[in-house]
């Protein structure tokens, strides 16, 4: 059930234009899941809508902030990455997003008359980069069929700033296999990233009660490539009922979480300030 651009790519109704859009190096990996969430959150009839009818609506990340919210961080990195984000995101959206999206619903009669919106756009994108996890899966479940040996593209340029560096590569240092999250070690496994119903859920905390895996032959589950939680703690095998359950999203300052995931932490152990140094500072 994980949402990956496999399975987009692999979806009945709009994989085949989908599919078209990659090869031809239209979209990469990443939009192409977000413009599939879109489609799919907008359209009456999708099979996906249990999901995403639980996601939330709206987000704290800074990219939401309000003129007002927004001014109270101004002469910060978090300020001048988040005003170059929102201006990269309202770009993207109407040079290509808007028109792909609306594309994709017109392949369903019930989607045809639906407005697509900036907000539309900003929430697939908040959705994707606060819960997309970096999944190490089988080469034959990444490249099924005519994709075998096709190169995976990441990342269309949001900015250049310190702060939205880390967000392109934020869901590989918190979810690798040398990271506090997975315990999966397999050489002939292929990292890509994905939304897991279930896991995804999951909130932050430095003390972290529970890791995932990912059972890649299905020995343990007995589903192929699923995933799975166990808990972080040596010698314990339950929890309490009611008992919340935390995984780590890695070492992170307060404002790199704030940018990132739209919280911040009282007294966080990992707290730093991001500073940017002009070259004529660094000169003199």
């Amino acid at each position: 059930l994980a949402v990956t651009p496999m399975r987009v790519l692999q979806d009945p109704l709009v994989g085949p234009r989908c599919r078209a859009l990659f090869e031809d190096g239209g979209v990469d990996d990443r939009l192409l899941v977000m413009l599939f969430l879109m489609a799919e959150r907008l359209r009456p009839t999708s099979l996906w809508k249990p999901y995403l009818d639980v996601l939330p609506s709206t987000f704290g990340s800074s990219v939401w902030f309000d003129d007002e919210e927004l001014a109270e961080v101004e002469g910060t990195t978090l300020h001048r990455a988040t005003v170059m984000q929102k201006k990269s995101l309202q770009a993207l959206f109407n040079d290509k997003v808007k028109a792909l999206v609306e594309e994709l619903l017109h392949i369903d009669e019930a989607g045809s008359s639906i407005e697509v919106r900036f907000e539309d756009f900003l929430w697939a994108n908040s959705i994707f980069w606060t819960r997309a996890l970096n999944i190490p899966l089988p080469h034959s479940y990444v490249f099924p069929g005519s994709l075998d040996g096709q190169q995976i593209r990441t990342g269309e340029v949001l900015g250049d700033s310190d702060l939205t560096t880390q967000q392109e590569t934020d869901t590989t240092t918190k979810n690798s296999s040398c990271d506090e999250n997975s315990e999966s070690h397999n050489m002939e496994s292929i990292w890509v990233e994905g939304l897991v119903p279930g896991i995804d859920f999951c909130n932050h905390n430095v003390k972290a009660l529970a890791t995932w895996e990912v059972d890649s032959e299905g020995n343990l589950t007995g589903i192929p490539a699923s995933m799975y939680l166990i808990l972080a703690q040596a010698g314990k095998s339950s929890v309490e009922t009611g008992t919340e359950i935390y995984i780590n999203y890695g070492n992170k300052g307060n404002e790199e979480l704030l940018y990132l995931y739209g919280f911040v932490v009282d007294n966080n152990p990992d707290d730093y300030l991001m500073v940017t140094l002009t070259l004529m500072f660094i000169i003199q």
